[in-house]
């Protein structure tokens, strides 16, 4: 493949890490009668903080049409349509600004459901969603990421079921949904045979892949054919990740056994907070192994400059779902350019960049906001999408 016009692309999801200012979406609740056009002026903003920090890509926050799907607020229904206008205007000014933009729907979004009505709200929200990046104007880079979805009991019929759920979307719905292979049910084997069956363009997650991989695919040979999904239509994008490997703080209820444990000596190491005298309702906080399929707050470079060594000659531009955002992106910049500049050069971080990369480095140690929930494709921590939508 021969080299891009354009530098490959790193972006993020949602939240602004570095602007604990900036808002992904209208928050306020149905009383207060939220919509869309507020949303896009908070985004409009974050576009603005894009261009400031260089970075080309990002991921729409699924609520950004608030109530808009909500089968119980017919009030908020025809928002999208009322915000004709300024759609327009905010995809006019990503495209001026060479940013992509795209949206992952919620894991209540399921397509292979065995409800029917479930799998006809999920096309719903999806028909809202690609009505907003057609309204944008977006081209077909502008996509909609989802996931097979639950096994039900039955991996074979489940697979069987999301082609039949995609067959049902509108069009405007297929020109955009992408499919992506998920960490704990369906592997990038199974994207790849529902690919083969409907045409859906797929989407590589490289933690997943290591997550859920029993059919042992090599990796190149499973980028290249997710890769080739896409075929002319857009630069194809893939998501990368490196796993949490710290401990995991959970609070726990200490239980009369542990107490009485605790109080005749016999306490292990995993209650011994509880030596001290406690309230019977209390609760302490108990260290606990890493969940692998949880993301780390930053990329290990490391990491990633061996994998995009591995995809060598290959075009995609880079979702980077660390936890900590867009501060992820800007960490990891600079230590590209350190450790990996051949790497470095292929997402348009040159050696004259140093100085600039390095103060926005420094200007890190100033501290940022936290983020404590899961994203949206952290499967081992939402829970099976089944149980989160009955």
């Amino acid at each position: 493949m021969s080299a891009p016009d354009t530098p490959l692309r790193l972006g993020f999801p949602v939240k602004v890490m570095g602007r604990p200012d900036l808002k992904s979406n209208d928050t306020r609740r149905w009383q207060k009668d939220p919509h869309l056009k507020t949303s896009l002026e908070y985004v409009s903003e974050i576009l603005d903080y894009l261009n400031t920090v260089d970075i080309r890509m990002y991921r729409l926050s699924s609520d950004l049409a608030p109530y808009a799907t909500h089968p119980d607020m017919p009030q908020f229904h025809a928002m999208v349509g009322e915000s004709d206008v300024e759609l327009a205007a905010f995809g006019r000014k990503a495209r001026e600004l060479g940013i992509r933009l795209s949206f992952h729907p919620s894991q209540y979004v399921l397509l292979n459901s065995p409800d029917p009505e479930l799998t006809k709200k999920s096309i719903w929200d999806l028909s809202s969603q690609a009505e907003m990046l057609d309204r944008m104007g977006c081209g077909p880079e502008a996509v909609l990421v989802t996931h097979v979805g639950g096994v039900y009991g039955n991996r074979e019929e489940s697979r069987a079921r999301w082609i039949e759920g995609y067959d049902q979307c509108p069009e405007h719905v297929k020109r955009r949904l992408v499919l992506e292979n998920d960490d704990i049910r369906f592997s990038a084997a199974d994207v790849l045979w529902i690919q083969e069956r409907c045409g859906v363009r797929c989407v590589f997650d490289y933690q997943h892949f290591w997550c859920l991989n029993p059919e042992r695919l090599d990796m190149r040979d499973t980028l290249e054919k997710f890769l080739a999904t896409w075929g002319h239509s857009a630069r194809p994008k893939i998501h990368f990740s490196s796993p949490r490997t710290e401990m995991r703080e959970v609070k726990r209820q200490i239980t009369p056994k542990q107490r009485a444990a605790a109080r005749a000596g016999r306490a292990s190491k995993s209650t011994a907070l509880t030596k001290a005298p406690v309230k019977a309702t209390a609760r302490v906080t108990v260290l606990l192994p890493p969940i692998w399929t949880g993301h780390s707050d930053f990329t290990n470079p490391f990491e990633f400059a061996t994998f995009m060594r591995m995809a060598e000659g290959l075009e995609f531009d880079v979702m980077m779902e660390g936890k900590s955002k867009d501060v992820s992106i800007i960490k990891l910049r600079p230590d590209l350019l350190r450790f990996a500049p051949d790497v470095a050069g292929r997402f348009g971080i040159l050696p004259e960049d140093a100085a600039e990369l390095a103060a926005d480095e420094q200007a890190l140690e100033q501290g940022v906001a936290s983020e404590t929930e899961a994203d949206v494709d952290e499967g081992g921590l939402t829970g099976e999408p089944e149980a989160a939508a009955a």
